[in-house]
């Protein structure tokens, strides 16, 4: 599919185009990969240098002179002032939903069962100690991230969470960290934010585990710093898919196409279906609408990134959406919940016609940060489990003990442990 381009003003749209799975993947990953030494370079700076290299690529980057790197509490409490009362009734409201959500999660501190007289396992479920979030800024602000991630880590139990953000910091951005319970905010942004979480500075004490998404230089950063520190999983720039059919409605479909693209440049989105003719009809609505739109510069260029695939069945389809492994899935098809089991692989899922991404980027109460990059092949989107681990646990009576005795004792002295099994014999003889 190809055609001339729409204009406003400034504003191109080229029409988007049937590209592979292979074409989405490529373009997925190169953008994280472009970024390595660049990031390798922030980070050693960030290590040798601390506060000093987090001040110098605030200005650099941010064009800000960073005096103090923690936002103070009165900061934090003039933003109030800053922010209409609707939005702070909503941001709770928000707030509200996702811990909801999110304590339907939780496991029991402890839970045991005796499998077999005397034999009883369980397990110990215990939160970290201290987390650090990255919430994004730049081209927007993100207070739903700030929700998203802050939330659910002081309902799964963290003594302790941290955030980092560009400077400067939106007020509404500190109004959604204080409703969701952050312990400190930095005024610090990029792949740096994430070097400083996760080595410490004068400033900032590490954390167990860095959450949150970010540009293809947050996601980089992550990645190099595994070693260090845990991290949720790469969450790079925002995706949208929708699978769908001819019953689908093209209105709705480009609605949440358009909806993600307007995130950054970075962004792209895919249709996959088997019907020939959606993709013509959907890319008149996309036009039309993005021609309304105050970011269409923006999500213009993201559909550059962006594109359709037609399949010859639904089957395909949806083997072909697995293959592609979405962050945010929309399913538009007759019969969903037949495709949804058919699903295994992506971050959210978006069921039915009317239920919108943006559901789940604000309201629902379910988690928008997500793996991204075909990354939902391996990772789950955040949760609870993220934000705790897990102790196995077992209690034996002399019963029990007596009942594993042989398979203590054989197997020890197979592998020419000899005092393992004598760890058995001296209970036995007392």
């Amino acid at each position: 599919m190809t055609g001339a381009a729409a204009k406003a003003g400034k504003f191109e749209l080229t029409e988007w185009k049937e590209i592979s799975e292979d074409f989405w993947h490529q373009n997925r990953v190169s953008k994280t990969d472009e970024v390595m030494d660049t990031v390798k370079g922030i980070i050693e700076q960030v290590r040798t240098k601390g506060d000093d290299a987090l001040r110098e690529f605030t200005k650099k980057f941010d064009k800000v002179d960073l005096k103090n790197i923690q936002v103070s509490r009165d900061e934090i409490d003039r933003a109030y002032d800053k922010v209409d009362q609707e939005v702070v009734d909503e941001l709770e409201n928000a707030a509200f939903n996702i811990q909801r959500f999110h304590r339907m999660q939780l496991p029991p501190d402890i839970w045991t069962t005796e499998v077999e007289p005397g034999i009883t396992l369980g397990v110990k479920s215990t939160p970290l100690e201290r987390v650090g979030c990255y919430i994004p800024g730049g081209l927007a602000s993100y207070p739903s991230t700030a929700l998203m991630c802050v939330v659910a880590a002081k309902t799964a139990g963290v003594d302790e969470v941290i955030c980092c953000t560009p400077a400067p910091v939106n007020p509404i951005t500190l109004v959604a960290l204080d409703i969701a319970g952050c312990d400190e905010v930095y005024t610090v942004g990029g792949a740096q934010a994430i070097a400083a979480m996760a080595l410490g500075t004068d400033s900032i004490e590490p954390v167990q585990k860095i959450v949150g998404p970010g540009n293809r230089f947050v996601t980089a950063a992550k990645i190099l710093l595994q070693k260090d520190v845990e991290i949720d999983f790469p969450a790079g720039p925002s995706e949208a898919a929708v699978l769908a059919d001819s019953s689908a409605v093209p209105e709705f479909v480009a609605a949440d196409l358009v909806a993600q693209g307007e995130h950054g440049p970075s962004s792209a989105f895919v249709l996959v279906t088997d019907d020939p003719s959606l993709p013509g009809k959907v890319w008149q609505c996309i036009e039309s609408q993005v021609a309304e739109e105050p970011r269409r510069d923006i999500i213009a260029q993201a559909c550059q990134n962006s594109g359709y695939i037609i399949c010859k069945s639904m089957d395909l389809a949806v083997e072909t959406m697995n293959g592609i492994a979405p962050e945010h899935l929309c399913l538009e098809v007759r019969d969903p919940m037949d495709v949804l089991s058919k699903v295994r692989n992506a971050g959210s899922i978006f069921v039915g016609p009317y239920t919108p991404i943006a559901a789940g980027d604000y309201a629902s109460g379910t988690n928008h940060v997500l793996p991204t990059s075909g990354y939902a092949t391996m990772y789950s989107g955040l949760n609870v489990a993220h934000f705790r681990k897990t102790s196995t646990v077992q209690m034996l009576s002399p019963e029990g003990l007596a009942a594993l005795a042989p398979t203590i004792k054989t197997l020890a002295e197979a592998e020419g442990l000899h005092a393992h099994g004598e760890s058995v014999e001296v209970r036995k003889r007392k």
